[in-house]
Formats: C-alpha cells, structure tokens, sequence
C-alpha cells in the first residue's frame, strides 16, 4: 500500500487557499480515480482506492497544517507504511505556478507541513510532490500571499495542473516519477501563464 497525503488546512474558509493546493491535488485524484468516499480517521479524512496495480490510501491531515505529520504517522505506523510508500503533496513557493517537481528527501524550506512530517516520521526520506504557487517576490508578503485564495485569473492555470496531477497519477503510482513530471509538463504546457502581483508580465521571481 502507498500513502499519499496532500496538506492544507481544515477551515472551509482556507479551502481556496494557495497553501491549500495538496488538498486539491488528493481531491482531484481521488474524484478521477474513484476512491471511496471520504471518511474520518488519524485525525483526518481518508479515501481509499487503486490506481494501476497499487492500492492506495489518500489523506487529508484535519490537524492545520503545522501538525500534519500527527496525521501521517498515525496513519503510516497503522498500515505499516515505511517513508519510501509515502507521497506528499504540497504548496512550493520556489516553484513557478503550475510547475511540479517530484523529488525524494531535502530540507522543508520554511513549510511547516513538511517540518511536522520530518519530525514525526524521523526522516526525510519520504517523497514530495511539489506544486508551485510562486513566490509573491518580498519575505514580508509570503504569509498573506500562502494563506490568500488562488485569484480568479488562476483558476485555468490551476483545473489544468489539477487534471494533469490526476491524469498522471498511475505513472506516481506505478514508481515512473520522472515519466510524471514529463507528462505534466506537456498536459499543461498551454495553460495560461499567471502573473504574480508587482511582477511584469512573464516575470515569477522563482525557479522554473
């Protein structure tokens, strides 16, 4: 079984936020591959299904996000899950919006979600999705800029990553991460290109 965690916070009224962004992608996967229904448990909420040959547990951590990782290890050390069969999904701030990078292990660059799941897995040996939301440009802006809704001009940009994470999710799945990642770069290759508040017109102000 693999374990794949998206994180965000619980309150309906975060539920656009761009720190959000893993909430949607297990969403979007769990609708498109149909898992079971959501249902309380870890101190969260859990859909279970199978995508190729995998059996797969998708979770929402119901904790905010700063103690995600209660939620993950409840739910990994009850399924003997070890941190090589864990998935998680996460705003990343370096990233162009719409870009992703699938990596394994590194440091949390300041998000408290990862921090919380280093601390209570004791590694960092587990596996990220990361889903850029790009960075606002100054220090000062990141937190209302993570906490603020995804703008109406975002949203093509957005159902697009979304559809191509779920599209590709039997390539994550079947362990062709490399694969994924070439394959979301082409679905969303199109996708409109936004532009962060300050910034000109084609500018990100973080890595592609």
């Amino acid at each position: 079984m693999q374990l794949w965690a998206g994180l965000g916070n619980p309150e309906t009224s975060m539920s656009h936020n761009r720190h959000n962004i893993g909430f949607m992608a297990v969403d979007s996967i769990a609708k498109r591959h149909g898992f079971s229904p959501w249902r309380k448990r870890f101190r969260g909420e859990i859909a279970e299904g199978r995508i190729g040959a995998s059996k797969v547990l998708l979770l929402k951590p119901m904790t905010y996000m700063n103690a995600s990782g209660d939620s993950i290890r409840e739910a990994a050390t009850f399924y003997k899950i070890p941190p090589d069969a864990i998935t998680v999904f996460h705003d990343e701030l370096d990233l162009a919006p719409g870009r992703v990078r699938i990596k394994k292990g590194g440091g949390a660059a300041g998000h408290n979600g990862l921090r919380s799941t280093d601390r209570q897995l004791g590694t960092q040996d587990y596996w990220r999705v990361r889903l850029g939301i790009g960075h606002p440009g100054a220090k000062d802006r990141v937190h209302g800029w993570v906490l603020g809704d995804f703008a109406k001009a975002d949203q093509p940009w957005l159902e697009d990553l979304l559809d191509a994470v779920s599209d590709t999710a039997p390539l994550l799945a079947a362990g062709q991460r490399e694969d994924c990642m070439t394959r979301i770069a082409l679905l969303t290759a199109n996708s409109p290109k936004p532009t962060i508040p300050g910034q000109k017109a084609g500018e990100t102000g973080v890595k592609d």
